[in-house]
């Protein structure tokens, strides 16, 4: 998987869940937001320390994880 700075998991940190670097804020709620229709705008209006590259970082870092997913059939 691609390298992302941005993106950082500690077991120490929400679990070790990946979360947006120096933040407790986890890709899965930047990922949960932007699906109810957040804005980057909005995100980052309501989180400052949060920028937009952070959040292309959490989808970047998403795509990757769907992409390099597989699928096992049992039959």
């Amino acid at each position: 998987m691609e390298e992302n700075n941005n993106i950082v998991s500690d077991p120490a940190i929400m679990l070790g869940k990946p979360t947006i670097k120096g933040t407790r804020i986890t890709v899965e709620h930047i990922l949960n937001m932007l699906s109810e229709g957040a804005s980057f705008a909005e995100i980052t209006d309501m989180y400052p320390h949060i920028t937009v590259s952070d959040i292309k970082a959490a989808l970047q870092y998403a795509s990757s994880l769907v992409a390099h997913e597989e699928i096992l059939s049992i039959k």
